[in-house]
């Protein structure tokens, strides 16, 4: 798994589907819907693939913060 493609498709295994247009919106239920899974035993917390998605949607949250705010600082 190496992008935020690859999460969203290993998601839909467990029944998530993204429907949020807003990048940083579907990155952010994404992780909600990744910590649901582990509560309910879903999955596990050392299954590497949790591992894996939980880095990705953090490199992907981190990457869209940082173009919103260079954008702001741009509009601003």
């Amino acid at each position: 798994m190496e992008s935020l493609f690859d999460v969203q498709e290993w998601m839909k295994k467990f029944g998530y589907v993204n429907l949020i247009s807003n990048r940083l919106d579907a990155i952010y239920f994404m992780k909600v819907e990744l910590v649901e899974l582990k509560k309910r035993g879903i999955i596990q917390e050392n299954d590497p693939e949790f591992f894996s998605a939980s880095l990705i949607l953090r490199r992907e949250a981190r990457i869209e913060e940082e173009k919103e705010s260079s954008n702001k600082g741009k509009n601003g």
